[in-house]
């Protein structure tokens, strides 16, 4: 077959439901060098500070809903994303996504090479 299909709940959530939910499909899409990941954030939540640097992955951000900060250490930077706004980050630029706003944030996470 030359296709795979996978909903966001196929995989369990890797971050606890109160904060709302990381879904990482990879697997369930057999991907070979591209990660997808589904990011819900309620409000207040946060998602883990990293960089790629070791891995050499470059990731983009696209918020499906809500608004979003992107806190950038090493450009000591905040950048704020709106619905369907992305942004693009390199493997050594240190993140982390924060939802400070009032409604819960969805975004879709992409990654590669991987």
């Amino acid at each position: 077959m030359g296709y795979d299909t996978a909903a966001k709940t196929d995989p369990d959530s890797v971050i606890d439901e109160e904060w709302g939910g990381m879904w990482f499909l990879k697997e369930d899409l057999a991907t070979d060098e591209l990660g997808l990941s589904v990011l819900e954030l309620e409000p207040g939540g946060k998602g883990m500070e990293h960089a790629e640097a070791e891995s050499g992955q470059e990731e983009v951000y696209y918020v499906v809903e809500g608004t979003i900060d992107i806190e950038l250490s090493d450009a000591d930077e905040t950048v704020t994303l709106e619905t369907d706004e992305a942004i693009r980050l390199d493997p050594e630029e240190t993140r982390q996504i924060h939802n400070r706003g009032d409604e819960r944030a969805k975004l879709v996470l992409v990654g590669a090479p991987l």
